[in-house]
């Protein structure tokens, strides 16, 4: 017997019955993140505010959290460690740290160097020390988000190419839902919104966008095959149909995604919960509110039949 005949097979869930629960639930998410980033905005780390980096390297391998302690208690608005290697880095392996703190006002990147290094004391060496100045972070900043909308418009392209407009209105809906609710996260939460942010929302573009297609691709076969069948009936089939799809890909990623949620550290708790929140979301979306919208568009291949007709309000 096969280990995961436990999940649902042949299901019947009325998907198109309770789509207005499931729009109200992600109007409350929008509402909510649209609010947040209104009035508090997101907070922006040293990659978007501009700060001081330092290449730090010592003669045995660094324990990272010691010197993010020592680092931390300088009192710094902001600091971000990780390793980084190649050259003399390798030798020994994780040996250099690349280092990011946020100056306090009236403060030089010179002073924070000397400071630091005077913290960790001698057994370490500045090896680079590099400012980064608010007008960069700005441009980078703005960089990033044109990314992501680029990222959530090139998507809905696709789906209209790979489909009919119809459902790339649908893709970039739903899509766009999930990084907006995702990025009005990191505002409700106070997260640092940083370089990694970013990666975190485009990558929950590309992961959103993949269940949507799978269910628009059914959609689309049923369609062929039932012709006569309303377009709330077949949305309901096609949903069913891949249900078990849906919940053995979002359950492999977010088991692999866990492990570094628990044991990965502060530097990877806001990149990992922020993928985390996006899968439910995102999974949520594309069961509930993707394939649904289509019944408030125009007739997709023709004319609706009088069912398609009947299931809309």
């Amino acid at each position: 017997m096969p280990l995961l005949k436990f999940l649902p097979e042949n299901t019947k869930i009325d998907f198109v019955g309770v789509r207005y629960y499931a729009f109200a639930i992600d109007g409350l998410l929008l509402l909510a993140s649209i609010i947040s980033i209104a009035l508090h905005g997101f907070n922006l780390g040293i990659d978007f505010t501009g700060g001081v980096l330092l290449e730090v390297k010592s003669a045995h391998a660094i324990d990272i959290g010691q010197v993010r302690g020592e680092v931390d208690s300088l009192g710094f608005p902001e600091s971000q460690l990780q390793y980084f290697g190649g050259g003399a880095c390798d030798s020994p392996p994780n040996s250099c740290v690349l280092i990011r703190v946020q100056p306090k006002p009236n403060q030089s990147g010179t002073d924070i160097a000397n400071t630091i290094k005077t913290k960790l004391g001698s057994g370490y060496t500045m090896r680079n020390q590099q400012v980064i100045g608010p007008k960069v972070s700005q441009e980078l900043f703005n960089a990033g988000i044109l990314a992501t909308i680029l990222a959530v418009l090139a998507i809905a392209v696709y789906v209209w190419v790979r489909f009919e407009w119809q459902y790339g209105i649908g893709a970039v809906v739903a899509t766009g839902h999930d990084v907006f609710v995702t990025a009005g996260l990191f505002s409700i939460l106070h997260w640092d919104f940083t370089l990694t942010s970013i990666a975190a929302l485009l990558t929950l573009a590309g992961y959103s966008i993949n269940d949507t297609v799978v269910v628009f691709d059914r959609i689309r076969e049923n369609r062929r095959k039932y012709k006569r069948m309303g377009l709330g009936e077949l949305i309901n089939l096609s949903t069913n149909q891949m249900l078990t799809r849906t919940i053995l890909t979002s359950g492999a990623t977010a088991i692999s995604i866990i492990p570094l949620l628990i044991f990965g550290g502060p530097a990877l708790f806001q990149f990992t919960a922020a993928i985390l929140f996006g899968i439910v979301v995102g999974t949520f979306s594309s069961t509930y509110v993707a394939a649904a919208l289509l019944l408030y568009l125009p007739a997709v291949h023709g004319p609706r039949a009088p069912e398609e007709a009947a299931a809309t309000p």
